[in-house]
């Protein structure tokens, strides 16, 4: 004699359950992509607003440079004799020396 058991999966909380871990999968992405993505252009952000007159910088293109004026969304640098009037946003870092404090 043959018996056959029906097998099915017990009923309950799958749905609840599916909905739980789509909503942990949304924090893990927040917390490892978006946050710290957030984080780096508000520091970007900061450094642009921040840029004064004989500040030697990159820009995104690698033209080595020294500010020599700055404007509302531009500067004008000097690169080996030769002015550039570009966005802040290309602007990539300061080559100046950081002063940590002890």
């Amino acid at each position: 004699m043959e018996i056959l058991a029906n097998v099915q999966p017990p009923a309950g909380n799958s749905g609840a359950s599916s909905i739980i871990m789509i909503v942990i999968m949304i924090v893990i992405f927040y917390f490892f992509m978006i946050r710290p993505n957030m984080k780096k252009q508000k520091e970007a952000k900061k450094f642009r607003e921040n840029l004064a007159v004989g500040q030697k910088v990159i820009t995104i293109g690698g033209v080595h440079g020294k500010i020599l004026e700055v404007a509302e969304s531009t500067v004008l640098i000097n690169s080996e004799g030769s002015k550039l009037r570009l966005e802040k946003s290309a602007i990539a870092s300061s080559t100046d020396e950081q002063i940590m404090p002890s």
